[in-house]
């Protein structure tokens, strides 16, 4: 029997201990869909989701659709 693989979705801080603890765990977590960068901020500055830099710190690919409803990211 074949390990199920998991796609994680998430995007806000409160998403980051089920995150850390899919990666800490024996099932692999194949990508992580979270939100786009939003500007944030007096200057407006790119802002990436906590989802996205702690899937990035862990090699963990990002996928950033704008809808998740797309038909194209589907």
């Amino acid at each position: 029997m074949t390990k199920p693989r998991i796609l994680f979705m998430g995007t806000p801080a409160f998403a980051l201990p089920a995150l850390d603890t899919l990666l800490a765990g024996s099932f692999p977590v194949i990508a992580v869909v979270t939100q786009p960068d939003r500007p944030k901020g007096r200057g407006q500055k790119e802002i990436a989701p906590p989802v996205k830099l702690l899937a990035q710190k862990s090699g963990v690919p990002v996928m950033q659709p704008q809808a998740v409803k797309d038909p194209s990211f589907l």
